[in-house]
């Protein structure tokens, strides 16, 4: 087992960051009149994810702070869920886009509430 040093070294971490640049990559493709609303918003909740750990692994020396964080990360990674069911319905993806990022962010969601329930594992 590797020694994590950074939150780059979260296999979370790298899920979160990989699974947000498919979504920026997909997003490119919605229309324009969507740019300030759907465009956006996916793309600001699937960054947050990654944005989110990188802070609770900061601020794991304080579980509370760090369970927080960890809480954030629930919650935008459960948003951009959201907004992918929004861009299938609007037929800006296609289920074989669609189907892969969802369960990319249901493992996500399941990393990130294992640290949360066994947040004394990771906190200092």
């Amino acid at each position: 087992m590797e020694k994590i040093r950074t939150h780059k070294d979260l296999r979370v971490y790298q899920a979160s960051f990989e699974a947000g640049m498919e979504v920026f990559i997909i997003s490119k493709t919605f229309p324009k009149e969507e740019v300030y609303s759907l465009t956006n918003q996916i793309r600001r909740s699937s960054r947050s994810v990654s944005g989110n750990l990188a802070e609770a692994w900061r601020k794991r020396r304080y579980p509370k702070s760090f369970v927080s964080k960890l809480s954030d990360v629930e919650g935008e990674a459960a948003e951009t869920q959201v907004w992918l069911d929004y861009a299938l319905a609007c037929q800006y993806i296609n289920e074989e886009q669609h189907s892969p990022l969802i369960k990319k962010y249901d493992s996500i969601l399941g990393m990130t509430v294992t640290m949360i329930t066994n947040h004394d594992k990771w906190t200092l």
